[in-house]
């Protein structure tokens, strides 16, 4: 039997990058890793894979496709993966071979060097890979995966510093772009975030253990308590003797990716000591603020949605409801994935309430618009079930820029805030208004008072403004045009 691949709406959503998760000092380290991965579930659902090391039996990795509950609850593979030290990593195809990616692009990436073996589980995407590829494939290096997190590996095998975490910072002043990491050697754990700290990383603790992970809500999944973030450019070595901090980097001015509030973090984390959920529902707040409309209702499209619909409705004062009712139980179509069955795309995710719709002016609120396709097939089930109006309110600005820091985003002229005005997508989607929050508005949400300083701004919002806080070089080699890089 075959399969759709991913879930209807996965086509014009912007994909969350990758998820990483360490432990150490613990019994069952991958029982913990797994746990922490199902949790990090929403960061990448294409692939996964655990490595951990036992003094006895040495290091042990299992890599596989699919979701983390239906590949690594099995006894047989963790029965594989003793010891008390472990790394992993969920993902979506950011670079490499998108949509056919090979098991052996599956992180964590090992390596065996003179002092011995490391592997290392990489968030975010390098942006000058390719030249650094093409060097190293000059100067005799085999390349096994497509990944650009391979790169480190080869410049650390490279490198003639003594240590692991030596020759991690030597290989890491290398490369550009966007990296959050979590590594292990026989008897240490490693973190480290890029300068800019564009990508998330948190630390834990687990009894006497230590733990790394991405986000908060992975902490507590296994019962660990939160500690602190990783700081931009900071690298974390945990071993037998505890933690040491690191400084490898020159210091900058921190640009954390700003979408991670809008949409990648789960609502139930904690990002700079805010909740991302209450930044969720300031975002509908200001939303509410900046575009309101007469309507009897306000609704979420689900479930990425609704916080900030709440924040609409409490603003508003318009009644928040449930219009729309998400399968839960949806996630590849278990029939032939015939022309028809495509048809029906969002319908078999997401159903419409008929009976609270019917005649009513409903606004909408949803995280973002990439393409527009998925909203122009929500709008027609709305109008169909009888509503008398529809306003999309959008929880993010335009994105009209692609990512190059680790997201899967659409190449720029299929962006439809690229080619459109405001306006001109209400047309295009046949709506009765459209409007997103401002950047402004959004930095205010996310707790920067005073709204976005475009002189030195507070976070990466290439993605709304076009301005590139990392130059993308492979890109830019291949004649992209960024409004800057700042």
């Amino acid at each position: 039997m075959r399969f759709l691949s991913g879930t209807p709406l996965d086509d014009d959503k912007l994909r969350e990058e990758c998820g990483v998760f360490g432990v150490i000092g613990v019994t069952d380290a991958a029982s913990f890793v797994a746990l922490g991965l199902h949790a990090l579930q929403h960061r990448g659902q294409e692939a996964g894979g655990i490595m951990t090391h036992c003094p006895t039996s040495g290091f042990q990795s299992a890599h596989r496709f699919g979701l983390v509950r239906d590949t690594f609850t099995k006894a047989g593979v963790m029965d594989t993966l003793p010891g008390p030290i472990g790394i992993g990593h969920v993902r979506y195809s950011t670079a490499g071979s998108k949509g056919a990616t090979q098991i052996r692009d599956v992180q964590p990436f090992f390596g065996e060097f003179a002092m011995g073996g490391a592997a290392i589980a990489h968030n975010g995407n390098v942006t000058n890979a390719e030249s650094i590829r093409r060097e190293l494939i000059e100067r005799g290096s085999i390349f096994q995966s497509s990944s650009d997190s391979e790169c480190i590996i080869h410049l650390m095998a490279r490198s003639f510093q003594k240590t692991i975490p030596e020759r991690m910072k030597d290989a890491l002043r290398r490369v550009e772009g966007a990296f959050s990491i979590v590594a292990m050697t026989r008897t240490k754990l490693i973190g480290v975030r890029d300068p800019l700290g564009v990508r998330p990383l948190v630390l834990g603790r687990l009894g006497d253990g230590w733990v790394l992970s991405s986000e908060t809500c992975a902490l507590d999944i296994i019962g660990a308590d939160f500690l602190r973030e990783v700081e931009p450019g900071e690298m974390v070595v945990i071993g037998p003797d505890g933690l040491e901090s690191h400084r490898p980097f020159e210091t900058r001015g921190a640009r954390f990716c700003v979408f991670e509030h809008v949409y990648f973090s789960r609502p139930d984390s904690i990002i700079g000591g805010r909740s991302v959920y209450e930044t969720r529902r300031a975002i509908g707040v200001e939303l509410a603020r900046e575009a309101a409309v007469e309507a009897d209702l306000v609704c979420p499209v689900p479930d990425s949605g609704t916080p900030a619909a709440i924040g609409y409705s409490q603003e508003s004062g318009i009644p928040y409801a449930m219009g729309i009712i998400r399968n839960q139980y949806m996630g590849r179509t278990f029939i032939e994935p015939t022309e028809q069955i495509r048809n029906m795309g969002v319908r078999l995710k997401l159903n419409v309430n008929r009976a609270l719709i019917r005649g009513k002016r409903i606004i909408l609120v949803d995280d973002s618009v990439v393409r527009g396709t998925t909203s122009m097939k929500i709008k027609d089930m709305i109008l169909d079930a009888g509503a008398a109006e529809v306003h999309f309110r959008i929880a993010s600005p335009p994105t009209a820029w692609p990512c190059f820091y680790g997201v899967d985003t659409p190449e720029r002229e299929k962006l439809l805030a690229s080619r459109m005005t405001e306006d001109e997508m209400r047309d295009h989607i046949g709506v009765d208004s459209l409007r997103f929050i401002s950047l402004d508005g959004l930095y205010r949400a996310v707790g920067e008072a005073g709204g976005r300083n475009n002189a030195c701004p507070q976070y990466c919002d290439a993605c709304f403004s076009g301005e590139y806080p990392v130059a993308p070089q492979d890109m830019l080699d291949k004649g992209f045009k960024p409004r800057a890089v700042v």
